[in-house]
């Protein structure tokens, strides 16, 4: 007896820091959007599958939306508009913590301005798109149940949503839940992809993702966003698989910070990415990093693009 299947795109989208790759990662059971406590670590379109037996779910994480200062930041937006333009529904996060720091900002500046809960400028980009939008409240577990009613009786107010869930991506809360929500807002149609593939990204692009990670856990400051990776090689094998990669900074005096006194610093980080890597891929690594320096590459549209950052 045949059932109906349903498969579509879900954009997940929202502020840098408010838990989109954790998720993404949540949501797939496998961690693909890489997740650090630093603002703007996502700076892809990052697809990963989610597959039941009548549905399938193809999930976009996104750069979180900012006002782009420079080329590569443009680049990023232009991912975000290209996942609002390819998805069936919309899950638009928003960070419950932020949120209430926020608000006792802003009461401790202007004690007797009213407080504004919503963000009228991330809704302005979904409400262009017509499509269904579920409101995914995040980080539940860190504020009162009252805080989250607020929230949400703010936001229905400002927007018609076509569902709400309130979750905890850290913890897991809520995401069954929101699956279940989700499968209802899906087309009907058979899966675009196989039911056993988790994304359609090439290997390459996870290596280069996890090497960046290790950069933003291991430097500081603006060292790791004036950084980017450039997978030079990548031989497969039975026994190891053979990676040599550069570490493109920004300016002359960041390399020497990514080296460090003696080598230290990159050879850390080369033990770290490798750690990542060889758990992702469940094999041994051999992993060479390099240096280049590429004058204000973030800031030319020909080198951004030549990097990897293009839709």
């Amino acid at each position: 007896m045949s059932t109906t299947h349903f498969s579509g795109y879900a954009a997940i989208l929202g502020r840098p820091n408010a838990g989109k790759s954790t998720l993404m990662n949540a949501l797939l059971g496998s961690k693909l959007s890489i997740a650090t406590h630093k603002a703007q670590t996502t700076r892809h379109q990052i697809m990963g599958i989610y597959s039941e037996e009548d549905c399938q779910i193809i999930f976009l994480d996104t750069p979180g939306i900012i006002q782009p200062k420079y080329e590569l930041q443009k680049a990023m937006m232009r991912f975000v508009e290209k996942a609002e333009k390819e998805a069936d529904v919309m899950l638009l996060l928003v960070d419950l913590k932020r949120c209430f720091i926020q608000q006792e900002r802003d009461r401790k500046n202007a004690p007797n301005a009213p407080t504004e809960l919503v963000d009228h400028e991330l809704l302005g980009h979904i409400r262009s798109q017509h499509k269904p939008v579920i409101l995914v409240l995040n980080k539940m577990d860190t504020v009162s149940e009252e805080w989250l009613k607020k929230v949400q009786e703010a936001y229905e107010e400002a927007f018609t949503f076509a569902g709400i869930q309130a979750i905890s991506a850290l913890e897991q809360h809520g995401i069954p839940a929101l699956i279940d929500q989700l499968k209802t807002k899906l087309p009907k149609g058979p899966a675009f992809y196989p039911k056993d593939e988790l994304s359609e990204h090439p290997l390459r692009f996870f290596v280069s993702e996890f090497i960046r990670e290790q950069l933003f856990l291991n430097y500081h400051e603006e060292l790791p966003y004036s950084a980017t990776i450039e997978i030079l090689e990548y031989q497969e094998s039975p026994e190891i698989d053979r990676i040599m990669a550069d570490i493109v900074v920004n300016r002359n005096s960041q390399k020497g910070m990514i080296i460090g006194k003696k080598g230290a610093a990159i050879k850390q980080l080369g033990i770290q990415s490798r750690a990542s890597i060889e758990s992702f891929l469940d094999k041994q690594v051999h992993l060479e990093l390099h240096v280049k320096v590429r004058e204000k590459w973030r800031e030319k549209e020909h080198m951004v693009r030549n990097l990897g950052y293009r839709e």
